[in-house]
């Protein structure tokens, strides 16, 4: 019995090395029993490296990999007690849906009773019931990837791995799917780890994030801290828009020629002679390029003297007509000190 301090995976000095590239690079990591952990990155950045790892279908070149306080780096797969759920769902196309959900219970020889009583439970909880007799050919992708997550879940792992389980969703299905695994793994309580390179999808649904990045862990961190506390210019960069701002550009704003990045949705954008509060910086520029979302409006600023920034803003009471009007207009942008991090880089 573990308490509930032990992490439930922990990485000592993890690395994966495939010849001379470096997969995984010395990594550091712990992740809380019944936490939503997301590792996020561009592809190639170790993060599925990082979960094959965790599930055992690869092992670590150096290092320790600890699931509940056991050192399972050498265990096979099916020693370790994790699921895995995959992109392409992996269900058996001549297998209705409840024996898809039974299998891992068929294969332990549990009491066909109990399967049957296991796989309706399972159907609640994914919101499927009544499905159990269909195949999945006559399934929609988003009730494929439930069903998968059933067949996963019935067997009651501790730690339920997910690689990009929802990259074969269109957007609104995809939305719709990030809402409903939260609330899966918020009433089944048990740890998710989930892979994307998807910022928003690791925003939406994640406790903490590891944001990896050429084999490396740029930050751990809640979605906030990752997005109001950016570590790093790559992770400024990657989460969310922002604007890097550098050398004589940056020195010309703040004094300093320290890089520092500044969320777009942060900078004001108002009149050319607009009066500014003392705890702000302030720049001044010609509107080059306005692009009307709907929702909100994306203004590209030239600055006097070099560079150029993004500001975002809502579109409370202005229609697209009355924002496409501003552009090739001189503007003050200004923004708060205490918004900008400095980033180095």
């Amino acid at each position: 019995m573990t308490d509930s301090s032990t992490p439930a995976i922990k990485f000592d000095q993890v690395s994966r090395h495939f010849g001379e590239v470096k997969a995984v690079d010395q990594a550091d990591l712990e992740i809380r029993d019944g936490e939503f952990f997301s590792m996020l990155g561009p592809s190639g950045s170790g993060k599925t490296t990082c979960l094959r790892m965790i599930a055992g279908f690869d092992r670590p070149t150096y290092g320790q990999i600890y699931l509940y306080g056991q050192n399972v780096s050498d265990l096979p797969p099916y020693e370790r007690n994790v699921n895995t759920v995959f992109q392409d769902y992996a269900l058996f196309p001549h297998m209705n849906v409840g024996d898809n959900i039974a299998y891992g219970l068929m294969i332990k020889k549990v009491p066909k009773t109990e399967r049957m009583r296991r796989v309706e439970e399972m159907l609640e909880l994914v919101k499927l019931p009544g499905y159990a007799g269909r195949k999945p050919s006559q399934l929609s992708g988003g009730q494929r990837q439930r069903v998968a997550l059933a067949r996963a879940l019935i067997n009651h792992p501790r730690v339920l791995l997910l690689d990009e389980p929802l990259g074969a969703l269109d957007l609104k299905l995809r939305q719709q799917m990030q809402v409903e695994l939260k609330s899966i793994q918020q009433r089944v309580g048990i740890t998710f780890i989930f892979v994307t390179h998807d910022q928003e999808e690791a925003l939406t649904m994640s406790d903490r994030i590891a944001l990896f990045n050429q084999g490396r862990i740029e930050q751990i961190g809640s979605p906030s801290e990752i997005y109001e506390h950016p570590a790093s210019a790559f992770v400024a960069g990657f989460v969310g828009t922002s604007n890097l701002v550098r050398g004589e550009v940056a020195k010309r704003i703040t004094g300093s020629e320290v890089t520092f990045s500044i969320r777009p949705e942060k900078i004001h954008l108002g009149s050319a002679n607009e009066l500014v509060l003392a705890d702000s910086y302030v720049t001044d520029g010609n509107v080059r390029d306005v692009v009307y979302l709907g929702l909100y409006t994306r203004y590209l600023v030239e600055l006097d003297g070099g560079g150029d920034l993004v500001v975002v803003e809502q579109n409370l009471k202005t229609t697209s007509m009355d924002v496409l009007k501003i552009k090739g207009q001189r503007v003050r942008l200004h923004w708060k000190k205490e918004h900008i991090r400095e980033v180095g880089g």
